[in-house]
């Protein structure tokens, strides 16, 4: 199980899941009501109860035993009363069994339960948590604190960039840093509007030792930040933030700052401080999308015909999928003759067309936007494209 807080799912994870073909995958999706009452009437567990009934009623219908599925059903089972699972609950439980084993994981996503037995693994549901779009970055900056993380609306992860850069500004200036400090800013922050004012040898080193300073960390980060499209917030003051503006070099630094000295923030409130920040941001993003369906309808760089979608996800070619949230579409494709059949409902024999959309979608490296009825481009079509080409 996966319960690490700053990595909800690891994408290696997700694509080991997404590569498992065979007969009876099971997947489970179960909120986890993590309120007190919730939890002392074991609200989550009476689902997840429910969630393993219907998956037996599912099973039964491959022709399988009842004591083979409760054989089979049984790592699930002993989930119901793991102590340890439900002491610290997350949002959501993710559930996935096949003749391999058990995965499953406490996620920060409160799913809506779902079932579903398929040659693969229903995942749509994660994909949520690797929404490249709503990825940014925060520096946390101040002379006596530097860490930088990678964001989303999940949490955070640090990116560790000790190794590429000092922490302080006493390790990048040396040990009579504090000696230095006092002598020429008088009880001032080391980057204070005043601190650079004046003239003198003293005071012109010191800013350039201030500057050498934020360039290293400039450098670090480039260094460490591998999607240079993504936005990055600098946590820190004022005054911090404009002396850093001097050296910044990376191409998408917000305009904005979280406010105060990072190192006496509580994280969870510098995350939220930060989500609220970024907001505008990537509303801007999702609406350009949504914009750039619009421009290009009725050309053939759009569609939400399934049977164009199916084809062109399979081999890369949609740049952004939006899938309606909640909504599948059933049926069978044929990979060697490209022939789809659609189904009304989930069957023994086909699986979620939606699903497989989506999830080779992402694989592709193309953009999966989870999006409200309303919110779809095309109203009461679950899946709409933009292709590549």
């Amino acid at each position: 199980m996966n319960t690490s807080k700053y990595h909800p799912l690891p994408i290696k994870t997700f694509e080991t899941l997404a590569a498992n073909h065979a007969l009876h995958c099971v997947s489970i999706y179960v909120p986890m009501h993590k309120k007190g009452k919730e939890q002392n009437e074991h609200l989550a567990q009476e689902v997840l109860k429910k969630c393993i009934k219907d998956v037996h009623k599912t099973l039964q219908k491959y022709q399988l035993s009842d004591p083979e599925i409760i054989a089979y059903l049984k790592p699930i089972e002993a989930l119901i009363t793991d102590i340890e699972l439900w002491r610290n609950p997350s949002e959501g439980l993710a559930i996935f069994l096949n003749k391999k084993g058990l995965n499953y994981y406490t996620l920060p996503i409160p799913f809506i339960a779902k079932t579903q037995v398929a040659s693969s693994f229903y995942l749509t549901p994660l994909l949520p948590l690797f929404q490249e779009e709503e990825i940014y970055y925060l520096l946390e900056l101040s002379q006596d604190y530097v860490k930088l993380y990678e964001a989303s609306a999940f949490g955070l992860t640090n990116l560790h960039i000790k190794s590429l850069a000092p922490d302080t500004l006493e390790k990048a200036v040396g040990f009579d840093f504090k000696q230095k400090m006092l002598q020429f800013r008088s009880g001032q922050d080391a980057f204070s509007t005043g601190s650079f004012h004046g003239h003198g040898e003293g005071k012109d080193d010191d800013q350039k030792e201030i500057l050498n300073f934020l360039n290293i960390i400039d450098k670090a980060v480039n260094q460490a930040i591998t999607n240079k499209k993504a936005p990055l917030i600098i946590a820190s003051t004022n005054n911090v933030f404009n002396t850093y503006k001097q050296v910044n070099t990376y191409p998408n630094l917000y305009a904005k700052n979280c406010k105060g000295d990072p190192e006496f923030k509580n994280k969870t409130d510098l995350h939220e401080a930060s989500l609220k920040l970024i907001k505008p941001y990537f509303e801007a993003t999702k609406k350009q999308q949504l914009t750039q369906f619009q421009e290009l309808y009725h050309t053939p760089k759009t569609s939400y015909q399934i049977n164009e979608i199916i084809p062109a996800a399979l081999s890369g070619k949609i740049d952004t999928l939006f899938v309606e949230k909640n909504s599948d579409e059933f049926g069978l494709y044929n990979i060697e003759n490209g022939k789809l059949l659609l189904d009304t409902k989930k069957e023994i024999q086909n699986s979620s067309l939606t699903n497989l959309a989506a999830v080779q979608t992402f694989l592709n490296k193309g953009n999966v936007f989870m999006l409200d009825p309303e919110e779809m481009p095309v109203k009461g079509r679950p899946l709409n494209a933009i292709f590549r080409y």
